[in-house]
């Protein structure tokens, strides 16, 4: 029996709750899964799991052996790193999520560079605005723009994450600039379309307290590049991050509507689940990321 590779597929049903979804993440046919898990509670003369026709959980006494063989695991990994990378060269797969615009626009640089000085990281970038689930989806890393509402989960800040009302020069001297709040209810809005409400924005006044103002959603979109593009040309106005729109701002292409509003910040984090321990692949590319973007973004120099 390999004590390490049966280690190994127990984590990963633990993790997937599924024979075959383990099955599928690891490339190997059901029955060698469901093989070593036999051969696992045979060696160790114990139940790791509770099984139904559908789903698999573990006992308490698998519960407490996956943390362990998590640790095992994670030494193992980290000594075979540290032996065969004698002059610290990072070898190995990275597979991360970003968002799509933030990916495109600066993780997808920064990762380049990083290949720059790590030339053995075999990179898998997803560049997807959605929530993936880190553990199911076998990431190692995924940066998230958001509060982190999820408890499950640890997070490093990465980057601050600022946005601002904008229009092109044309649009604003075709339909007036706004003066106060209330004027915007009268434009046209460029609506980020997985926003939780794509009715409403909530800003900060001059004197810090928040307002809500009922905008008219014109166009809706899933891209800050597309609506970047379409307040460009004078489609109306748009709510966008500052890391989308700061080079078009400085250049004059889009002028800042009520500079003296704000909206909440909201910060860029790499995260990982609770249950993994980082390896030093992960660490390392986290501690090039916040150097990268450590104080204030460069986009809002």
């Amino acid at each position: 029996m390999d004590k390490f590779t049966n280690m190994e597929t127990f984590v990963r049903v633990v993790e997937i709750g599924s024979i075959s979804g383990a099955a599928d993440r690891m490339n190997i046919a059901k029955s060698a899964v469901s093989r070593r898990l036999k051969e696992l509670e045979e060696h160790l003369n114990v139940q790791l799991f509770h099984r139904t026709t559908r789903t698999m959980h573990a006992t308490e006494t698998g519960t407490e052996y996956y943390k362990h063989c998590l640790r095992i695991l994670e030494d193992l990994r980290e000594a075979e790193e540290m032996t065969s990378q004698a002059h610290c060269v990072l070898k190995g797969p990275l597979k991360v999520a970003v968002p799509s615009t933030f990916g495109v626009l600066h993780i997808g640089p920064a990762i380049n560079d990083f290949l720059q000085e790590h030339p053995q990281i075999e990179f898998e970038l997803d560049f997807n605005d959605r929530q993936v689930d880190l553990i199911q989806e076998g990431y190692d890393l995924a940066i998230r723009i958001a509060d982190l509402p999820d408890s499950t989960l640890l997070a490093r800040k990465i980057a601050t994450v600022r946005h601002v009302l904008c229009a092109s020069p044309e649009y604003l001297q075709t339909h007036g600039s706004p003066e106060s709040l209330s004027d915007l209810s009268h434009h046209k809005a460029l609506v980020y379309s997985l926003s939780k409400d794509v009715s409403h924005w909530r800003l900060n006044t001059p004197e810090g307290k928040l307002q809500k103002v009922k905008i008219k959603p014109a166009l809706k979109g899933s891209s800050g590049e597309f609506l970047h593009s379409a307040a460009e040309k004078g489609m109306g106005i748009a709510h966008l991050p500052t890391f989308v729109v700061h080079q078009a701002i400085r250049e004059g292409r889009l002028e800042v509507v009520l500079p003296g509003y704000a909206f909440g910040e909201l910060n860029a984090y790499a995260i990982y689940p609770q249950t993994r321990h980082l390896s030093r692949r992960v660490r390392t590319l986290i501690d090039f990321l916040v150097a990268r973007f450590e104080g204030t973004p460069y986009w809002d120099k």
